[in-house]
């Protein structure tokens, strides 16, 4: 008897043993999938972000005759890139240069204190002209290491060119060693997109504007945003295997293999493989360990042992539903993500539309123009900075009348609480004071010395928060006056943005306008929900 009940709780602890460590290895494969997910998307969000800086570089060098090295700067520093450039090296501008232009392209490139000085490879006649690197910023030791390197002559880097010129879209090279690496050996890709100018024939290639990335600091700025946690992470061109290897981070090497799980993300329209391993650890896990000991000692645990076995069962499941939570959820934000996009284009269609039809002149069309689209542009950052989060009221507000908060003649006061908006209303909201800002700064209280204009707002009810506008101090408002754009867009852009009326009184004391803007929840717009909240929900 003894030695039967002492086989059986034996065969119970060896039987549970297994069931453990079954479910940790289920849930570590949960867990590795899901990661190499995260960290795909993550990766594909900076190389959109480098492409979509690259179309509006195109968009913007296409219409240039010539492309002075100070407009490329100022251009460069007016996209507000992070510290980092999302990963890559820069952004730069390479100009087709053909036969009979290599002493002035020689010119301008010494001119910028390259240490080559001179278009290198000299071409070899083979093709009717050079790409060579013109401009590269952020302008650094390493990157005029660049200048004047002809990446038409290297065949992967033709390739990537000749294909984004047929697509006309950011195209990605294959695994390179980038020309500012001098004599390292690190791996890395480019991104190109064609800029063409006008000719007799449709269209004429100019040049490429493009990113340089260095592997590596690819992958580990993506980190920034999704951490890789014990796992390890590999970047592939193509397939895998140690010819395309582009980056490795938390590989261990030294440690065996268990599983491993390939997720394909396509880069500027070059696929590329993304590895996430784990790996095995010594003998059994903690909780083997102790059922294996106290199992055979007393038989009493095995009530306990079941109640383990059931709760680790339900954080398992508990946990594969957060991850399909996840999925569901960066699904239906990519979904908000393009109504948001069309609704951002119609504002700035009505814009384009309104500011058209009250200018007198392309003057005047110009800067009503170039005024509001800022506004939308200062709006856009803040919720780029918040991940397309909630943004707070104050932040827009502060966006909009920096110009203003400073000055020693005039005085700009804001009040209210904390309240977070969602990212559509806070652009509604970053156009409406914009424009009561630039009417206070032009006939307003901003534009006299002993002007104020204050600016509150309180929480009407959990959903709703208001926001009172109020001039004093300035010139008196005419009260005949014809109807002006701001009117318009604040009216019927913004009212019908918000869903709301808007209140606008043009008092003889100083203009006053109320918004009502509605207050959504902000856990529909973050990117990742908090797991813990998740699970206790």
């Amino acid at each position: 008897m003894p030695l039967g009940i002492f086989v059986l709780i034996a065969a119970v602890t060896i039987l549970s043993i297994f069931a453990i460590e079954r479910g940790e290895n289920q849930r570590e494969a949960a867990q590795l999938n899901a990661r190499a997910i995260t960290i795909a998307a993550a990766l594909e969000r900076r190389a959109n972000a480098s492409s979509a800086y690259l179309r509006a570089g195109a968009a913007l060098l296409s219409g240039m005759e010539e492309v002075p090295a100070d407009e490329f700067r100022r251009f460069v520093s007016e996209l507000r890139l992070d510290a980092d450039y999302r990963g890559a090296d820069g952004i730069g501008w390479a100009k087709v240069v053909r036969p009979s232009e290599e002493e002035a392209f020689n010119a301008l490139v010494s001119a910028q204190g390259s240490r080559t000085a001179e278009l290198h490879p000299r071409p070899d006649g083979n093709r009717p002209f050079a790409i060579p690197v013109t401009f590269l910023q952020p302008d650094t030791e390493r990157n005029r290491q660049a200048l004047g390197f002809d990446m038409y002559s290297e065949p992967v880097r033709r390739a990537a060119m000749q294909e984004a010129e047929r697509t006309a879209r950011p195209t990605a090279t294959e695994r390179i060693v980038l020309a500012q690496e001098g004599d390292g050996e690190e791996a890395g890709f480019l991104i190109y997109m064609p800029v063409f100018e006008p000719s007799a024939g449709g269209r004429a290639l100019k040049g490429f504007i493009f990113s340089p990335f260095n592997a590596q600091d690819f992958v580990q700025s993506a980190l920034e945003l999704d951490d890789a946690g014990s796992f390890g992470i590999s970047l592939y061109d193509g397939s895998r295997s140690d010819e395309g290897l582009l980056a490795s981070i938390n590989d261990g090497e030294d440690q065996p293999e268990v599983r491993s799980v390939t997720q394909v993300l396509t880069i500027a329209n070059n696929p590329f493989q993304l590895v996430i391993t784990s790996h095995e650890d010594a003998g059994l896990s903690g909780l083997s360990m102790a059922t294996l000991i106290f199992g055979l000692l007393v038989g009493a645990l095995l009530m306990l042992l079941v109640r383990m076995l059931t709760q680790q069962a339900q954080e398992d499941e508990a946990s594969l539903a957060w991850f399909e939570e996840q999925a569901s959820i960066r699904n239906s934000l990519t979904r908000e993500l393009n109504h948001r996009v069309k609704n951002t284009l119609a504002n700035v269609l009505s814009i384009i539309a309104l500011t058209r039809r009250r200018s007198s002149d392309i003057e005047e069309f110009a800067d009503g123009l170039d005024g509001r689209i800022r506004a939308l542009s200062a709006t856009h950052d803040l919720l780029t900075q918040s991940d397309w989060g909630s943004t707070p009221v104050r932040a827009v507000i502060d966006a909009e009348l920096l110009p203003y908060a400073h000055g020693g003649d005039h005085e700009v006061r804001l009040e209210g609480p904390d309240v977070e908006l969602a990212p559509n209303d806070a652009l509604s909201l970053g156009l409406a004071i914009h424009e009561l800002a630039t009417n206070a700064a032009k006939y307003g209280s901003l534009s006299q010395p002993g002007g104020s204009v204050s600016v509150r707002w309180k929480a009407m009810t959990q959903s709703l928060v208001r926001v009172e506008w109020l001039e004093r101090g300035g010139p008196p408002v005419k009260q005949v006056r014809s109807r002006g754009f701001g009117t318009d867009l604040i009216e019927r852009i913004v009212a019908h943005e918000l869903k709301h009326p808007v209140e606008l009184d043009f008092d003889p004391e100083g203009v006053r306008c109320v918004l009502l803007i509605p207050v959504r929840r902000a856990t529909d717009f973050v990117l990742r929900a908090n797991r813990s909240e998740s699970l206790q929900g």
